[in-house]
């Protein structure tokens, strides 16, 4: 199989690889589309170096978490999915043409959404649920997200709607955030702040919240110094299927910047350090 690798001098290179052969609790994925974290700078898919401490995938190692694909073969001991079905996953590996993960990290892929559209969802979407989950965001809520046009923020301006928020203000792409239900910030206090971007943001959100215990970060560790939540995301099938429910009920749409063949992987980081990228971009193979 085709797959992005990277290299000893921190490079991302197409190689040619064995398919991978599915444990007993994992499926065997064709993978369709493969997005590429943007706003999440601590756990981004080709990290600087050494960047704020947090190591990169090893040399030769395939980065890449958000999965959409078709399942050509399972372990004997996955009982959730059968060959044929279309799922989505935040596992690693994405950056490939098959990829074997953990059943327990899969779930069906919306219905409502094409391949590239669900490969834009799992980590991103996932990170802005349990960080306004972490803030208790309910029924009434007024909600601030910055950089609410990026991959994550896009995603919380819409799930925040559907938990229950009564106003969801954000910064960024005034007409893009109108689209998606977004007010400019008018600088009223919030119920709920969430930081997906760090430096200056995690003041910010400690500043426009009435209550620091519900300002959350998931880049930024300090917040918590100052009464803030800072909140790790991790994989979850349960969110995944929460997500694939709303979006087959229309509440989530899929902003995609840009799709890019696989063996753009390099150019596709270029673009997300050059900044301006509004919504996702996701990979084909």
């Amino acid at each position: 199989m085709k797959a992005i690798t990277l290299t000893a001098d921190h490079r991302l290179a197409l190689r040619d690889l064995p398919d991978p052969r599915p444990a007993p609790d994992q499926v065997l994925l064709a993978i369709r589309a493969a997005g590429v974290d943007d706003d999440l700078p601590e756990a981004a898919d080709v990290p600087d170096p050494g960047a704020d401490g947090v190591p990169g995938p090893e040399a030769g190692g395939v980065p890449g978490h958000e999965i959409a694909g078709v399942v050509v073969a399972r372990g004997p001991e996955v009982t959730d999915f059968v060959v044929g079905d279309e799922v989505y996953a935040w596992a690693d590996g994405a950056y490939a043409e098959r990829v074997a993960v953990p059943s327990l990290l899969a779930a069906h892929k919306p219905a409502g959404l094409t391949f590239v559209e669900a490969a834009a969802v799992p980590r991103a979407a996932v990170t802005a649920l349990q960080a306004l989950r972490a803030a208790g965001t309910g029924e009434g809520d007024v909600v601030l997200v910055h950089d609410a046009a990026g991959g994550v923020g896009h995603f919380a301006v819409q799930i925040a709607r559907a938990l229950g928020a009564e106003r969801v203000m954000g910064t960024g792409d005034g007409d893009f955030l109108k689209e998606l239900g977004a007010e400019p910030v008018d600088g009223s206090p919030a119920d709920v702040a969430v930081d997906f971007s760090g430096g200056e943001t995690t003041a910010a959100v400690l500043r426009e919240v009435r209550d620091p215990a519900r300002a959350v970060s998931t880049v930024n560790p300090a917040i918590a110094a100052a009464g803030g939540r800072y909140v790790v995301p991790s994989p979850s099938a349960a969110d995944l299927r929460w997500l694939a429910e709303l979006a087959d009920r229309g509440r989530l749409r899929v902003a995609l910047h840009r799709e890019l063949p696989l063996a753009e992987a390099a150019d596709a980081h270029r673009l997300l350090s050059a900044g301006g990228v509004r919504g996702k971009l996701v990979l084909t193979p």
